[in-house]
């Protein structure tokens, strides 16, 4: 994309195109030079238009800004002096909306760059799927907030098929991220999670172009977690679902990208370094992947070959992929924060390259949210970005696993700390007010031990282990009725109390005798106390009277996005 197609003159510093909005008392980019253009008699309202027929799964177009956008700015006539161009100072606001795509490079890179750029064309490129009632309706709330970032596999697109032909045009969910941002914005943590993982999936429901839902059936027993998106008429609030299901996190929204993005994004920042101790080949001939040993920087067919690689690698499987995927998106954020973010120029073409490969959910599907977004998310230092694979172990069931399982005992310590809002990193919170609002549950009074009714529940547990829970409640602290109601329904990713408002006395008394973190209370949102609380026992559960306790830290493989992967 030249300078002629931008609507500047060739040659044009980049800075001269910022304006004063004197009514906003901001600078805006203004690529002609000119000032902004004059608001529209009546207000811009998004017209309701009627769902056409659309294949399931099959993306959908978002419409248009959403009521609540600040997609236009209220501009009106100017003066001649205000029509002037202006070189702005390096304002806080400007310092701030430029460091806004560092945080999440290739994966986030969308919401980094518009304040850089005409708000209705990104908003022409974004892609939306309706999700229903998963995920959350806000753009990011007060606690902490987790975005599941999708990697599509569709091989649609020139090139693609030297990756496998593939017949569904939908793709499946390819190596997914799970972007988890602390409460006070202070760390965050990425986990990848394999394609290959065993997983249960639940049954979703998704919506069809005519507005009606319909059902799609879950896994029987547990199948691989590609399978998530795309099969069945499976849409990303599947994949949402399904990460859920396994984490026991709350997933607010998802990004999803297909292997066009990986070419045009390494191509707009101009290339993304790595280094490789030894060469690189790729023996298949899939690709023509070729690479010396030492430093080398990739950028479209090449970067996405690189990604897409397993060949020549340590044991030539998708975790050791993983890793490399991880190395080079480390190196993408800190291109974007040293060199990207200071040139206005590149990070037009990072934007419009983003948005034309970018899939989101309703919630922030337009410019005005994705900026919201991007700005809370730039807040972060990559010295606070942790980047892991999810604790994984060769599949048991099979004789010769290609698959792999979650790690029985690393795996629930991972979900746990990312429940508690634990963070990786060894950066100082800023936890007062995330711990008042989870020490408030464990603070009033206690009914006694015998007015306690709960039943007892084993939902990734020790064998036997609800059981000799209630043994042990009832002969030794006095909680006559509780009751063994065997395994439950579906594995939890950890122990949990679920009571209603008006049994906070007896949780409370519970946690007390079972050592119950606050994160484990799960108050119900009404009243209904007629019928005894539920505790599920998780696999954070190890004996009766031993505290249900949340790690401070777990010993899997971890590195932090500012490690440079060329050290020379």
């Amino acid at each position: 994309m030249d300078a002629q197609s931008r609507g500047r003159a060739e040659g044009a510093d980049p800075a001269d195109q910022w304006v004063l909005n004197p009514q906003t008392g901001d600078y805006e980019l203004r690529l002609d030079g000119g000032a902004p253009p004059p608001a529209p008699s009546v207000p811009r309202q998004r017209t309701p238009q009627a769902p056409g027929p659309r294949p399931s799964g099959q993306r959908e177009r978002d419409p248009g800004p959403r009521d609540g956008d600040d997609d236009t700015a209220p501009d009106g006539p100017r003066d001649a002096h205000r029509r002037k161009r202006r070189q702005p100072k390096r304002s806080g606001r400007r310092k701030a909306l430029m460091w806004t795509g560092g945080v999440m490079g290739l994966v986030l890179v969308g919401g980094s760059a518009f304040a850089y750029y005409w708000w209705d064309r990104l908003g022409g490129n974004i892609d939306t799927v309706d999700i229903g009632d998963v995920g959350s309706a806000t753009v990011l709330g007060d606690g902490p907030a987790n975005i599941l970032v999708i990697g599509n596999d569709v091989r649609t697109g020139k090139g693609n098929e030297a990756y496998g032909n593939r017949d569904n045009v939908t793709g499946h969910a390819d190596t997914t991220l799970l972007f988890h941002v602390a409460e006070d914005r202070s760390n965050a943590t990425v986990v990848s999670i394999p394609r290959d993982l065993m997983t249960e999936i639940p049954d979703c429901e998704t919506r069809q172009s005519d507005g009606s839902t319909k059902t799609i059936p879950g896994s029987e027993g547990r199948t691989k977690f590609n399978e998530s998106y795309g099969v069945g008429g499976r849409d990303p609030g599947c994949t949402m679902r399904t990460v859920e299901q396994l984490t026991g996190l709350d997933v607010d929204h998802f990004m999803m990208f297909d292997f066009n993005a990986v070419k045009t994004l390494s191509t707009a920042v101009g290339g993304v370094e790595v280094c490789l101790e030894e060469p690189l080949k790729d023996t298949s001939g899939g690709t023509k992947l070729d690479l010396p040993a030492g430093k080398s920087t990739l950028q479209g067919e090449e970067a996405l070959s690189f990604l897409r690689n397993r060949h020549g690698l340590k044991n030539e499987s998708d975790l050791d992929r993983i890793g490399m995927q991880q190395k080079f998106v480390a190196s993408m954020l800190r291109r974007l924060k040293e060199d990207t973010l200071g040139s206005p120029t590149k990070m037009l073409d990072v934007a419009d390259a983003a948005t034309k490969s970018l899939t989101v959910d309703q919630a922030i599907g337009s410019p005005g949210k994705l900026l919201t977004l991007a700005k809370e998310l730039g807040k972060i230092d990559l010295k606070n970005i942790t980047l892991m694979t999810l604790p994984v172990i060769d599949n048991p069931d099979e004789p010769k696993p290609v698959t792999v399982v979650p790690d029985p005992a690393k795996a629930p310590q991972v979900f746990s700390m990312l429940q508690d809002d634990v963070s990786f990193t060894e950066v100082k919170k800023q936890k007062k007010k995330a711990k008042d609002k989870q020490d408030a549950l464990l603070k009033g009074a206690r009914a006694e031990a015998s007015a306690v009714r709960v039943d007892v529940l084993n939902g990734g547990g020790p064998q036997g282990a609800a059981g000799e829970t209630v043994t042990w409640l009832q002969n030794s602290q006095g909680v006559s009725r509780s009751a063994n109601q065997g395994n439950a329904p579906a594995k939890v990713s950890r122990t949990q109390l679920v009571y209603a408002p008006d049994q906070a006395d007896q949780a409370r008394k519970l946690a007390d005798l079972m050592g119950l973190p606050a994160a484990a209370m799960k108050p119900a949102a009404e009243a209904g106390g007629e019928g005894p609380m539920t505790l599920t026992l998780g696999p954070d559960f190890t004996k009766a009277g031993v505290p249900v306790a949340t790690p401070k830290k777990v010993d899997v493989p971890q590195s932090r996005a500012d490690e440079k992967m060329c050290k020379g």
